[in-house]
């Protein structure tokens, strides 16, 4: 038996064979059985004669290397798969074969088929058939079989039967398999071009040299009417043109031979309709003229061809998506008119690999499925697009707030990196992401683009992340995203903790109540600011669960310190907007209540007023269910946002706050004004009211000639840790009604 690479080279020597009438082969065995022939005292007059004989059989065993390398190396350049078929036993080698299915080892006629296309099978039964029975020189089918991505892929296979059994039956074949998918696909291009011109719908007139009507086509008579006997033999005319615009016409087709113009004839109808309207001239071999072919366009329909193809041209025809040149005229439209917007710019991470890997097809339907799922969570005033190959650019409009930016940013690599499976496999892609600000980062589109894709190459440097080009933001940006990760960690290891800020009766100088306010403390940042923490919580929507935990400490606290007989006040708690429109916000209030055994009673909820008015509507019954339990209602920052007079009475609130912007101001004549509009108005609505951020005696007696009665703020204590509040709550039971002085801290 032979080993495979004998085998091999068998086949090629045979294909030099089949193509060649020269065999060195045969020349050798003629020469060795002359030299058995030649007498021994002939030796020394042949032995030169045999020396050369056997350099020449030398030099021709290496041409005949050579020619097979040039024969392997020419093969393996087309990229053609060359097989040999032993059609008793059913083994097939194959050569160059990187694209197909393994052969079944199972012996059928062809040998390939069950990965032959069932439609194609009986043709391919059919050719090789005739070429076994000798009606054909050689097999030749071209047909669809598998590819090892289970894709069909038309080949062109064509073989040689190069041995006979005794009795003439084939027992060898040899051949080739080229792929031409391309070439079947160009065909199918040609042949749906060459029928969209049979069904050219077009009117074409031919004259003669004169310009005498010769021959018109159906198209003609649809569009301008008659029949062809009113036409044939007359001269050429134009309706509502002058026979000097026609001469005219002549001589240019005479210098140029073509003539175009739009014009307005009438149809069949008697109506003006535009007509692009072209003029060639024909020549015989002679180059004398010997015709002109006129074709008539309607522009209208071709209008609105144009039309459509404008829309095609804005449009990424792989996605759907618009596409670079949409992206550029919609970018510059936004920049003529100064509109402030953000440009992110996403790159798939080794995107090229997968094409390389597993295809181009797999590659386009994995684009295909990204620029759906990206659409989906595109803002409606947004706008995604397909910038080319694996690059996509979204355009964020009337907006530069880097925490809106960074957001969105991090949802679109979230989504990117979500698995996708597809043709049997699950594929995994990271993105990196390049940020440019207008006008911060560039004045024209083609800058905003340049910049944001310089910061994401940078981005790529790591994968999976985003980078703003100016470096100020990206430092913003690091450190927001160190925040969040700060705040992910803190409330796993519970570093988030309460502490309290009195609440004091201006008249009495008693203890009223306090405030719970969150902490973030680290054991490696120590205390990061609640100014830097919270609004970053409340767009990542961990304010909810950092909110339940102060609620849930501050529970606790009360709890304790009225069993021990030290506090019988209220603590206020901030409730931020996102808790308040949770659907089970009630529920989850009563659950922790009944956790510590705390009567609602010693509870009030801070609310703020641009909460309740997103909803007004909804926010009442909110409210009304959570006073119905016992719960007291404050509204936080009175005066900063929009509230309405006519709804506050309809809010079932106890306590107005008076923001802190406000008691700054309040030694100014307008400030105080401010300060006793809102007390004044709180009093009217039968509501408590309390000064938040007092710190200076000369507000307190401003405050107390206003009746504010209750008052917070630095003047009395800076907020306190559990601690130092039972401290602080200790002393003030010892002190119990003394002057406010003694309870300052």
């Amino acid at each position: 038996m032979l080993t495979k690479t004998n085998k091999i080279l068998k086949l090629s020597l045979q294909l030099i064979f089949l193509f060649s009438s020269y065999s060195v082969v045969g020349h050798e065995a003629n020469y060795a059985e002359s030299a058995a022939a030649i007498p021994i005292l002939f030796m020394a007059v042949l032995l030169p004669i045999a020396l050369l004989g056997i350099y020449k059989l030398k030099k021709s065993k290496k041409e005949l290397k050579r020619s097979e390398e040039r024969l392997k190396s020419s093969l393996v350049g087309s990229g053609d798969t060359l097989w040999d078929w032993n059609i008793a036993t059913g083994e097939m080698i194959r050569m160059n074969d990187g694209q197909f299915i393994e052969q079944d080892a199972n012996v059928t006629t062809p040998p390939n088929r069950k990965h032959i296309h069932p439609k194609d099978l009986p043709k391919v039964d059919l050719l090789l058939k005739q070429h076994f029975s000798g009606h054909t020189a050689f097999f030749e089918a071209s047909y669809r079989t598998k590819d090892n991505l289970n894709q069909w892929r038309w080949v062109l296979d064509r073989g040689k039967v190069i041995e006979h059994t005794p009795n003439l039956k084939p027992k060898r074949m040899t051949g080739t398999i080229k792929d031409i998918s391309r070439i079947k696909s160009t065909e199918e291009h040609l042949n749906l071009f060459a029928k969209c011109i049979e069904n050219l719908s077009d009117p074409i007139a031919i004259y003669d040299k004169s310009f005498n009507f010769v021959e018109i086509n159906p198209s003609f008579l649809k569009t301008f009417g008659g029949t062809k006997s009113k036409y044939i033999g007359k001269r050429f005319s134009l309706h509502g043109y002058k026979d000097t615009y026609i001469e005219k016409l002549k001589k240019l087709l005479a210098d140029k031979g073509h003539w175009q113009q739009e014009l307005k004839l009438p149809n069949q109808k008697n109506t003006l309709i535009p007509i692009d309207m072209s003029i060639d001239i024909v020549k015989n071999k002679s180059g004398q003229v010997t015709n002109f072919i006129v074709l008539y366009s309607d522009i209208s329909e071709r209008k609105q061809a144009e039309f459509e193809l404008q829309k095609l041209s804005n449009r990424d025809r792989l996605t759907g998506l618009p596409n670079r040149n949409a992206f550029f005229n919609n970018l510059k439209k936004l920049v003529d008119q100064r509109t402030h917007l953000a440009l992110l710019v996403f790159d798939l991470d080794n995107f090229k690999k997968i094409n390389d890997s597993l295809g181009h097809q797999l590659g386009d339907m994995l684009l295909c499925r990204l620029a759906n799922r990206l659409s989906k969570i595109t803002r409606q005033q947004d706008s995604i697009y397909r910038l080319g190959g694996d690059e996509f650019g979204l355009v964020m409009t009337n907006t530069n707030d880097i925490h809106t930016i960074t957001r969105t940013a991090k949802e679109f690599l979230a989504e990117i990196v979500k698995p996708l499976h597809m043709a049997g496999h699950e594929l995994v892609i990271t993105s990196s992401t390049g940020i440019v600000l207008f006008p911060e980062d560039g004045n024209s589109p083609e800058v905003l683009l340049k910049n944001a894709d310089t910061a994401m190459y940078h981005a790529k440097e790591q994968g999976n992340r985003y980078l703003f080009f100016n470096d100020t933001m990206n430092k913003q940006a690091v450190k927001r995203l160190q925040i969040e990760n700060l705040m992910r960690y803190g409330l796993k290891e519970d570093q988030f903790c309460v502490f309290y800020q009195p609440k004091m009766n201006l008249k009495t100088g008693e203890l009223m109540g306090m405030e719970a306010l969150v902490r973030f403390i680290t054991p490696k940042k120590g205390l990061i600011s609640p100014v830097q923490f919270i609004p970053i919580a409340e767009e990542t929507g961990q304010i909810i669960e950092i909110g339940e935990v102060v609620l849930d400490k501050a529970c606790r606290d009360v709890k304790k310190w009225l069993d021990k007989g030290l506090f019988d006040g209220r603590v206020a708690v901030n409730l931020s907007a996102k808790q308040f429109s949770l659907p089970d916000l009630t529920h989850r209030i009563d659950k922790i209540l009944q956790k510590h055994n705390l009567p609602s009673y010693f509870l009030e909820l801070e609310i703020t007023e641009g909460t309740v008015m997103d909803d007004p509507k909804d926010a009442i019954n909110i409210m009304k269910a959570l006073s119905a339990r016992g719960i007291h209602l404050a509204m936080d920052d009175f005066g900063t946002g929009y509230s309405s007079l006519a709804l506050l009475k309809e809010f079932p609130l106890n306590t107005l706050k008076i923001d802190k912007a406000f008691i700054d101001d309040i030694g100014s004549k307008r400030g105080r004004n401010m300060v006793d509009s809102i007390v004044t108005i709180a009093h009217n609505l039968d509501l408590d009211v309390v000064a938040e951020g007092v710190e200076y005696s000369e507000q307190i007696d401003i405050l107390n000639e206003l009746n504010c009665e209750i008052l917070q703020g630095y003047h009395y204590s800076k907020p306190l840790s559990a601690e130092q509040f039972e401290t602080f709550l200790e002393k003030q039971k010892g002190v119990g009604k003394s002057k406010l002085s003694l309870v300052n801290l």
